[in-house]
């Protein structure tokens, strides 16, 4: 008897992208998004560059010769594209990030190897453009029209349950503060608020698929603006308590912060929410009220102080950490004691220095009192010294204490987990402990540079002391 059943066809190859991501966590948010984006036109992520069919370059361009690495990269990427070139696999390569933004075409120009440049405000255009780039090259570094959030569709389960159960979610882009050291209002554009249903639409696709931790994005995340379904307007503190609220989340974070939009509201939330860890990453970036001035930031030493100590009442167990630039234009000997002195006054847990560099096109690079690199090279290792040892003395001040872990991945031996704890840091712990995903008490027994050492612990018992909480915590352990 004949079979008339037919048979399936056989399906074609998947197709895979590689993506390498510099800089900051909006652009390991990007790439995750751009990483979505591209499933849906047949591309699986993989980690290795020499199995991808589509390469992309993520790119940053806050540090000096960011654009040079970019093109030392794509040098080498060129010689993988002429191997596979007349095969039936040949390789197509993109630029996309901030140094797309800021070089463009120039990128074609210089490496003809390149198939396509894409800004970090065109992403979500990025599978057509990949097509397109088949009969030429393209460049679209456009300020786009549309909302890209509104034409990315919300990850699927598997897609975030395979980056873990911690999750970035941006909720604010741009910037338009003009810190003349920074390119940042040129590549990223003015600040724009994602509107709360959309945040809260991801942030609940996030918690469905296991997500326990999210941290909240933006170039000046602070800064975030929107209303409610009645039309009240809300900052970030209003957005941190309807996050909150939604059952199944945890841990809330979010960052980058300027001082200048560190509202009440969102001190009171760090007063008021259990679910927003006790961390807050509040760059200041000189302690110099005549520097903070040239930088264009809009405070003084005293004011960022103030802050400081606002939140530190709200909230007394919270570990602040910040960015420093030595070495600005016209930064004297007594202008760079004033930035030691106030971070012997903050004393960070964790804080990022840097030596100013050049930016092209911003308004310091045209400033004609450059600091000389050789001092440059000794302010910074001075500050970081001091640095080092604030960070050191608030771990070993963990030592002897019990404290609330968040388990996130294998250890480096098959008897540990890696956790994450309150303020940040990496916890080792043996795997008796729990799950991936728990919470878990750990009494901290050790503490190194950047990490604590655990022994001994069990499920942590949910916190209790604010009705949002209370809210949230009964669909968590």
């Amino acid at each position: 008897m004949q079979n008339d059943t037919k048979k399936p066809e056989p399906q074609a190859p998947t197709k895979k992208v590689f993506i390498k991501t510099w800089g900051c966590q909006m652009n390991v948010y990007d790439s995750t998004r751009m990483s979505d984006a591209l499933e849906a036109d047949g591309y699986a992520p993989t980690t290795t560059m020499e199995d991808a069919d589509l390469v992309l370059l993520n790119t940053c361009h806050i540090r000096e010769k960011a654009a040079e690495k970019v093109y030392s990269n794509l040098g080498r990427i060129r010689q993988l594209k002429e191997t596979r070139a007349g095969t039936d696999r040949p390789l197509t390569i993109g630029v996309t990030g901030c140094v797309a933004q800021a070089e463009g075409q120039e990128i074609i120009r210089r490496e003809r190897a390149v198939d396509l440049v894409v800004g970090p405000q065109t992403y979500h255009r990025l599978p057509e453009i990949v097509t397109r780039s088949k009969s030429g090259p393209q460049v679209d570094t456009e300020y786009a029209v549309e909302d890209k959030f509104e034409h990315l569709a919300l990850p699927k389960k598997r897609q975030v349950q395979a980056r873990g159960v911690t999750a970035f979610l941006t909720v604010q882009e741009g910037c338009d503060k003009f810190c003349t050291f920074c390119v940042v209002p040129y590549t990223r554009g003015a600040e724009v608020s994602r509107p709360l249903a959309q945040i809260l639409d991801e942030a609940r696709a996030l918690i469905d698929a296991g997500v326990r931790e999210i941290t909240l994005l933006g170039q000046n995340v602070n800064a975030w603006h929107g209303v409610d379904g009645t039309g009240r307007e809300l900052g970030l503190g209003h957005l941190l308590h309807h996050l909150a609220a939604l059952p199944g989340i945890a841990r809330l974070r979010y960052v980058t912060s300027h001082p200048r939009d560190m509202a009440d509201d969102l001190i009171e939330a760090h007063r008021d929410l259990d679910c927003l860890m006790p961390y807050l990453h509040l760059p200041v970036q000189a302690g110099s009220d005549k520097i903070l001035k040239s930088m264009n930031r809009g405070h003084t030493s005293a004011d960022y102080l103030s802050i400081i100590n606002r939140v530190r009442e709200a909230r007394p167990d919270i570990a602040i950490s910040g960015d420093m630039i030595v070495g600005f234009p016209g930064e004297t000997d007594d202008d760079f004691e004033a930035t030691m002195e106030i971070v012997r006054q903050t004393n960070y847990a964790a804080c990022y220095s840097f030596k100013y560099s050049m930016r092209p096109g911003t308004p310091g690079a045209e400033m004609t009192d450059q600091v000389d690199e050789a001092v440059k090279t000794e302010r910074l290792a001075r500050l970081q010294a001091l640095l080092s040892d604030q960070q050191k003395a608030f771990n070993a001040a963990c030592i002897g204490k019990t404290i609330d872990v968040l388990i996130e991945k294998p250890g480096r031996t098959e008897d540990q987990w890696i956790g994450r704890s309150p303020w940040l840091q990496s916890v080792v712990m043996p795997r008796t402990l729990g799950a991936i995903g728990d919470i878990v008490s750990v009494d901290v027994i050790a503490a190194q540079a950047n990490s604590l050492m655990g022994a001994g612990a069990q499920l942590a018992p949910p916190a209790s002391h604010n009705s949002t909480s209370q809210n949230m915590e009964t669909a968590t352990l």
